[in-house]
This record gives structure tokens, sequence and C-alpha cells, in this order.
């Protein structure tokens, strides 16, 4: 039997996880890798990083049945090294690891939607969009 839950408690859940985000004083940031994602948020970062970009604070509106959007994401504009993005991870102001999800270009169907994968040293890396939605069941 699968577990379901409803789209009020979808909607509470993924504000609560947008929410850590937001930990400490100031806004959080995107770190932007290359290579595979880890096994786990709490695993060591694997991957050269390429960007580091800022979240707004708050990192994310309220949610919409379940859908949290982000605010503006602060574009990198001197990129810290050459590569194609992999995967990227979300940490609050104070270091602490909250999301770890894919990227990709648009139509990629990644968590999180860059403006190129391609990044090169010293470019620009951008957000394009940025949802997380809490799944039903």
């Amino acid at each position: 039997m699968t577990t379901r839950i409803s789209t009020t408690a979808r909607t509470l859940m993924a504000d609560a996880l947008v929410d850590l985000l937001d930990g400490g004083s100031g806004p959080g940031v995107l770190e932007i890798r290359t290579g595979a994602q880890p096994a786990s948020v709490g695993t060591t970062a694997t991957g050269t990083l390429l960007a580091t970009l800022t979240l707004s604070d708050p990192a994310f509106g309220s949610a919409v049945n379940g859908v949290a959007t982000a605010s503006a994401i602060t574009s990198d504009f001197s990129a810290d090294a050459t590569g194609t993005a992999g995967w990227f991870r979300a940490l609050d102001s104070n270091g602490a690891a909250v999301i770890d999800g894919s990227v990709s270009a648009s139509g990629g169907g990644g968590d999180l939607i860059l403006n190129d994968t391609a990044v090169v040293a010293g470019g620009t890396i951008a957000v394009s969009s940025w949802t997380f939605t809490q799944s039903a069941g």
C-alpha cells in the first residue's frame, strides 16, 4: 500500500525544507560543481567548485500545492573554474548543507536550471529557475 499525503501537508513540508536555507544571519548560497552528485547531502562535496551564487533572504517564496519557487538568485560574474556543471549544493549562511540536486540548461530536466552548463573560469553563471517539489507519496 502506498503512503500518500495531503496537499496541505506537502505545502507545509516544502516550506519547512526551503526555510532551512534561511538559517543564520545572512543569505544562503548555491555551489555549482562538476561531476556526479554525492550519495547524500551529508556526504562531503565532490567535483570542482565552478561557482558560488548568493540566494535571496528569504531564499524561497511560500509554497503552493507542494511546490516552492526560489526568489532571485545573484549570478556569479566570475566563475571559479572551467568545467561542465553536474550538480548543486545549497547551504545556509552558516555553511550547513540543506539540499543537493542535478543541474541542466533549459529543457534538460535538471532540478536547477542554469543559463548554460558549460562554465568558463571568469565567466558568468546564472540560474534561470529553481523549484522544489514535495512529492505526494
